[in-house]
């Protein structure tokens, strides 16, 4: 079934933290003019030189590539009433390629788009998990994905894909234990396997980049949590996401949340659990869709609200001295809304508030994303975009 909707809004810039070398001077000012098209819309080739600080040979040159390529289109002459010969914008041509995102954050299906360069969503597929771990989970994946770029209608830019766990710039996967992969080279057997070029990257930073590209969410101090089979978090500071030593920042799912010799505090969620991780007690344990689906299995509405307040008081708990540390301004929950939303939003933001000064967390906001459930998508996205295009 085909789903067409509405490019999300607003888009921004990812802030560069990396050095341009002279050799790649080309290759930059390409990213400088699909970014500055991407971001502010169309612009004359004149407009184009102005705002990037590049001569008018230099646009012309690189303009007339990007025309031969497909990725820009002339649009018209420009209506601004100036004197003189009006400019001809040049516009990116969103429709020329298409992206193939996949968001594997679910526990129990994996979801997949076909999107157009824009972030609108042309296609959407979903394949069950079935409880696959290891290789198997491998074949599941790359099964979605060849079926979603046979759906595809344009050129295939890329493909991205949002995991869980650990997972370096090269797209191997250093370790995601409820997918039983460690060590796996996971963007390489993909793009061998389909042919094209594929970009991993952890889950919730890919949501991360979803919210602030798509869904205008602060990048000053924003932190994205997401929730499926696992718990994770992305983090941008200052417009640059932050991804840390060994690759790890964010991975709050494994932070103990609960301890063994703290009965009174952990009373109302009961001894802590075994995580995947080997260790008990994970946020992941209690946070985590299937604990929770377990957790408000066969209650009423009342022991329901009061079950996940409970687990919200814990969340707030762990993301008191991160949000504290990091003076964050805003942190957004993807996951099903019926779930995190309402009690267990409040219970986390009241509990987070207890345990900061107001300075601090007074103007904190914590809110369900403006993306839906599967925002990862988006980020995903953004992935092929930043690493093919270099647009941001």
């Amino acid at each position: 079934m085909t789903t067409v909707a509405d490019p999300p809004q607003p888009r921004r810039a990812l802030r560069s933290t990396a050095k341009v070398l002279p050799e790649h001077a080309r290759a930059s000012n390409r990213s400088m003019v699909l970014q500055l098209l991407f971001h502010a819309g169309p612009r004359s080739r004149a407009e184009l030189a102005r705002a990037t600080g590049l001569t008018r040979v230099t646009i012309s040159d690189l303009v007339a590539s990007l025309l031969a390529q497909g990725l820009v289109t002339e649009l018209g002459q420009q209506a601004d009433g100036k004197v003189g010969k009006p400019g001809t914008l040049v516009g990116l041509d969103a429709e020329a390629f298409q992206i193939v995102a996949v968001d594997l954050a679910d526990d129990e299906r994996v979801h997949g788009a076909v999107l157009d360069l824009s972030g609108a969503v042309r296609e959407r597929r979903t394949a069950p998990v079935g409880g696959c771990t290891g290789a198997a989970a491998v074949e599941v994946l790359l099964g979605l994905c060849r079926e979603l770029v046979a759906a595809t209608t344009r050129p295939v830019l890329g493909v991205g894909v949002g995991s869980p766990g650990v997972i370096d710039l090269s797209g191997r996967v250093l370790q995601a234990p409820n997918r039983g992969w460690y060590d796996l080279p996971l963007a390489e057997q993909l793009s061998a396997a389909l042919e094209l070029p594929v970009h991993v990257a952890n889950d919730a930073d890919t949501a991360a980049l979803g919210e602030f590209t798509w869904g205008g969410a602060s990048g000053n101090g924003l932190l994205v949590l997401t929730v499926g089979g696992g718990v994770g978090a992305g983090i941008v500071l200052d417009g640059a996401l932050v991804q840390g030593n060994e690759h790890a920042a964010g991975e709050l799912g494994h932070v103990t949340a609960l301890d063994e010799r703290d009965e009174h505090d952990r009373a109302p969620l009961g001894r802590p659990e075994l995580c995947a991780c080997g260790r008990r007690g994970c946020l992941e344990t209690v946070l985590s869709v299937p604990a929770m689906r377990r957790r408000v299995a066969g209650l009423d509405a009342a022991g329901r609200d009061a079950a996940l307040a409970s687990v919200g008081r814990r969340l707030g708990i762990v993301l008191a001295p991160v949000v504290s540390a990091l003076n964050l301004s805003e942190v957004v929950l993807c996951g099903p809304e019926e779930l995190l939303g309402g009690p267990l939003r409040d219970a986390a933001l009241a509990t987070l508030r207890e345990r900061t000064i107001p300075v601090v967390s007074s103007h904190v906001q914590l809110r369900m994303t403006s993306l839906g459930e599967h925002g990862a998508l988006s980020g995903a996205a953004v992935l092929v975009l930043s690493g093919q295009l270099g647009v941001t």
